[in-house]
């Protein structure tokens, strides 16, 4: 392999490995509906890579890119998605309550969905900032302009794809391993907390950054 595609690999590896929105899905849909719910949504969330390829491949990257408008506005709204999703789990940690493994696994509402698990991931990737900013800012560096724009970006998007799957599922296999202990009240509680104020820091953030 290249060094460029060596540089490429590196930074798509620690993008799928920083935790983000997408780590906090898989987690909780993992808790869930176990390891199956997670894995669906992983998968959801890696086709949205394909999506981002896409869109970057055909173009739009360079309107956002060179639009102070288009760009203010995917960040703002990127922002207002990441402080909602803070405010969704410190709203259940201010309820909090004890959620059982059994009830997890018995509650009609919530028992394993392949479509809902599938649709939230893809969602969840869809209108994550940190992926759309990555692939329409620094995608392009790695495409050869003698080469077709939207084949390079899938075939890099495909490498995103193997190392995100892989790294989600492995992670998704270990929260399905801890369902009983996360279900206990206290630590539910905690992880939401804690996942609220870092999600709302990142959009608060995001929202300050020029």
């Amino acid at each position: 392999m290249t060094p460029q595609l060596w540089t490429y690999l590196v930074a798509i590896t620690l993008l799928t490995l920083t935790p983000g929105v997408d780590t906090m899905l898989i987690i909780r849909n993992t808790g869930r509906g176990g390891w199956r719910d997670g894995a669906v949504s992983s998968l959801g969330i890696c086709t949205g890579l394909l999506a981002h390829a896409t869109v970057s491949a055909l173009g739009i990257s360079v309107i956002l890119l060179h639009s102070a408008l288009a760009f203010s506005a995917l960040k703002l709204a990127g922002a207002a998605y990441r402080v909602w999703l803070g405010m969704v789990s410190l709203h259940h940690a201010w309820r909090g309550g004890k959620i059982s493994a059994a009830a997890l696994q018995n509650a009609p509402g919530l028992r394993f969905s392949a479509r809902r698990s599938l649709v939230e991931g893809f969602l969840s990737n869809i209108l994550n900032p940190k992926t759309v900013v990555f692939y329409m800012a620094f995608l392009p560096q790695f495409i050869d302009p003698a080469g077709s724009a939207l084949g390079q970006s899938l075939v890099l998007a495909g490498f995103h794809f193997a190392i995100a799957m892989v790294w989600q599922c492995f992670l998704a296999l270990l929260v399905g391993r801890a369902r009983t202990w996360l279900s206990h009240r206290a630590v539910h509680r905690t992880f939401d907390g804690l996942a609220g104020s870092i999600m709302m820091a990142l959009g608060i953030r995001l929202a300050l950054t020029r």
